[in-house]
């Protein structure tokens, strides 16, 4: 089944190796010490995105001439990874505003467009937000509700997104509305709509259990009028949009998942070393070292699925099944990884003085966010069923 690993270069390039060393050293400065008090706060750090659109990291993936670093997906996957590594919350951020808002524009937006936002966007000078999912239409987004009507040069919008991602902090949205029939692939459309807008507001904020310094708040749309010019691409075209965009996303959510299940890793490793029990290392216990052996083994496969992705992408190749298993099995690993972390540390994983019960908090998004498990498993099968 797996047709593409041969061809795929393992080695790490010094791209590569400069961008880790880069994002680590930023996440020990500038994340590491606040963790805590924005997980704690619910306080969505929007000084931290500025310093990382200094670096180009918020357009890891846009093209120079837009402002951005021009990478590919092997140098996103790393970034996303060293920033999870050590708080979960930056790297749901930092891949919602790369994968999402900024990746729709950069694949559809014609020239005038990418010009308009992209070096906003690349820079920080402006957050990214993407809005599909409704409070009854979640996996099923053909059914969606918020609907667009055009009425001259303007498209009226009605209607709320949840469950999106800078709803509030967002400069700019990219927004699925309806413009034709409900239930139709072709009644769906994409237009980009920048705060400010009268009619476009935000709603609620949603508490949540784990990725609390990532804004998570409904988006609400009251005869909000968008110049029809900020249509991507033609009438109709969101849905497939949105499923291409979806495509690309799974392997930064498999990559955060995977950042987030290392994190958990290296600090029960560590831990397992240093913690002492009658009158040895617990790590020297069978019980402790073989789940540090699974849980390094499934981290290792979870990277394997990611990075073959990655290349996929790369290659430009059509990538729907191999995105949508590193997306399923590395977040069902980061959950597992997390959890054995938790059971390793004892009754101090239980506690928020160790960091890997914000590991075990955070985990569990990735099984949920951009399509759960169940519709990864439903993406995959069509996949090999129709192959």
């Amino acid at each position: 089944m797996i047709d593409h690993i041969p061809g795929f270069n393992f080695a790490v390039s010094e791209n590569q190796e400069l961008v880790r060393g880069m994002v680590k050293d930023f996440a020990e400065k500038n994340i590491r010490a606040k963790l805590m008090e924005w997980d704690e706060n619910q306080y969505f750090p929007v000084d931290v995105f500025k310093k990382l659109g200094a670096l180009g990291l918020m357009g890891v993936l846009v093209p120079e001439e837009y402002g951005g670093s021009g990478f590919g997906y092997q140098e996103y996957v790393d970034v996303i990874v060293e920033i999870a590594k050590v708080c979960g919350s930056i790297g749901l951020s930092l891949a919602a505003h790369n994968s999402l808002c900024t990746g729709h524009i950069l694949a559809f937006a014609n020239e005038e467009q990418k010009l308009r936002w992209l070096p906003k966007l690349a820079t920080a000078e402006w957050i990214g937000a993407w809005g599909l999912t409704e409070a009854n239409t979640g996996s099923d987004a053909l059914r969606m509700m918020t609907t667009a009507i055009l009425d001259g040069d303007h498209y009226v919008i009605n209607g709320a997104k949840n469950w999106i991602t800078h709803g509030k902090s967002g400069d700019v949205a990219v927004v699925m509305v309806r413009t034709g029939d409900k239930g139709s692939a072709k009644g769906i459309s994409a237009l980009v709509v920048e705060r400010g807008t009268p009619g476009f507001s935000a709603g609620k904020k949603e508490n949540k259990l784990g990725m609390r310094a990532s804004e998570t708040t409904e988006m609400i749309f009251d005869n909000c009028r968008v110049p029809a010019a900020n249509l991507l691409g033609n009438v109709g075209d969101g849905f497939k949009q949105a499923m291409k965009v979806l495509d690309g996303g799974r392997i930064s959510i498999a990559a955060l998942a995977l950042g987030i299940a290392k994190g958990a890793y290296e600090a029960a490793l560590a831990y397992a070393q240093e913690r002492h029990q009658f009158g040895q290392a617990i790590s020297n216990f069978q019980a402790i070292s073989f789940k540090l052996a699974d849980m390094a083994t499934e981290i290792e496969a979870a990277e394997l699925l990611i990075r073959q992705a990655a290349d996929m992408k790369n290659r430009g190749l059509k990538m729907t099944k191999e995105s949508a298993m590193a997306k399923y099995f590395a977040s069902e690993v980061s959950v597992r990884v997390a959890t054995d972390a938790v059971q390793i540390f004892g009754g101090y994983g239980y506690t928020k003085d160790f960091p890997v019960e914000k590991f075990y908090r955070d985990s569990k998004l990735c099984t949920i966010g951009e399509g759960t498990s169940e519709i990864q498993k439903i993406v995959i099968a069509r996949e090999i069923l129709n192959a």
